[in-house]
């Protein structure tokens, strides 16, 4: 066995998908093991710890005063460091604990404008949760690798990566970016202008898991997806009163066309600012659409109409930047380590 081929428990390899709606862990060896929502619940006096990920997402507006549930990362970015390094520290031990023989490398993927502070604070909060060494990657970049391109070859590959908190446009050759783009526009976003739309419309509150759950239920972003109804429970503005209606998917594409829009006008000037060579490999190939956002009903169409350009779902969309991970573990020599 060659250096590096351990495996099992003694394997010391993790690759992170530090997103801002879930943390997706990979061990080298055994493949994706956790995949938890990035929430923590905390004592809000004591500033105690009682639950993170799935058990603390169930707490989400529904909690006592005195414990709130928190999501440390905000558009992709570290908001709140302490309970971001909390998180990190439990979600690894979750998968480690006590079998860690040494600490494991890391590499972890973040969006592709964070910044230099940004990236520093995501870097010690893996080194401060037990990393050897911590290496870092671009989302985009990962996702392309996760969704099965092959990026080392010199031809064009572009994918469009539509997370929680941010989309990461980027097109790539010869294993590096060679125009990119991230946006604050992605789930979240969707989200929140579902329950604005609802809000103004139907005079109606409804809370983030709602929204969550009608996107995920009835939303598009395509006028010619096939008109579906639901029924919604909130709290009505006049009365003060629980309120149900019926609400369409007509309403959410309505309600989704100004995030849905900023995520094509993102990949039309990626693509605009792209080589010609590499556009031409683009329209052959088409660009592939990663990360959970892939899912809404839709995206696909709403981009290979607007680009011109074919557009195809990567085969678990929700797992292509840790699958991605996954991969370059096994060829850390082609990562670049940053500083």
């Amino acid at each position: 066995m060659g250096p590096g081929r351990t495996y099992g428990m003694m394997s010391k390899d993790i690759g992170i998908d530090l997103g801002t709606a879930n943390v997706s862990i990979h061990v080298k060896g055994r493949g994706v093991v956790l995949d938890e929502p990035s929430v923590v619940a905390i004592e809000s006096d004591t500033k105690r710890v009682l639950n993170v990920g799935e058990e603390a997402r169930r707490m989400v507006g529904r909690t006592p005063g005195n414990i709130v549930a928190i999501r440390p990362i905000r558009d992709g970015v570290i908001a709140d460091f302490d309970i971001t390094e909390m998180m990190l520290k439990y979600f690894i031990n979750k998968v480690g604990g006590k079998n860690w023989f040494s600490r494991p490398r890391i590499l972890i993927c973040a969006p592709t404008n964070i910044t230099s502070v940004e990236q520093k604070a995501i870097r010690e909060a893996a080194e401060r949760s037990g990393a050897k060494e911590v290496y870092m990657e671009a989302e985009p970049k990962a996702a392309a690798i996760g969704a099965g391109l092959d990026i080392f070859q010199p031809s064009g590959n572009m994918v469009v990566d539509v997370g929680g908190g941010t989309t990461d446009i980027a097109v790539l050759s010869m294993g590096d970016i060679v125009t990119a783009s991230s946006i604050k526009v992605a789930g979240d976003k969707f989200d929140l202008a579902i329950m604005k739309y609802i809000k103004n419309k139907y005079k109606l509150l409804i809370g983030e898991r709602t929204s969550e759950d009608i996107k995920i239920t009835i939303g598009t972003v395509h006028p010619a997806s096939p008109k579906k109804e639901m029924d919604i429970r909130g709290r009505d503005m006049v009365s003060g009163l629980p309120l149900t209606i019926t609400i369409n998917s007509k309403e959410i594409q309505e309600a989704l066309w100004e995030p849905a829009s900023a995520i094509v006008a993102a990949a039309k000037s990626v693509l605009e600012k792209t080589p010609p060579e590499l556009s031409a490999d683009i329209i052959d190939r088409g660009v592939f659409l990663t990360g959970g956002g892939a899912l809404l009903h839709g995206l696909d169409q709403l981009l290979a109409e607007e680009l011109m350009v074919p557009v195809l779902i990567a085969d678990d969309p929700l797992h292509s930047v840790v699958k991605g991970t996954g991969i370059m573990l096994d060829n850390l020599d082609k990562v670049t380590r940053r500083k």
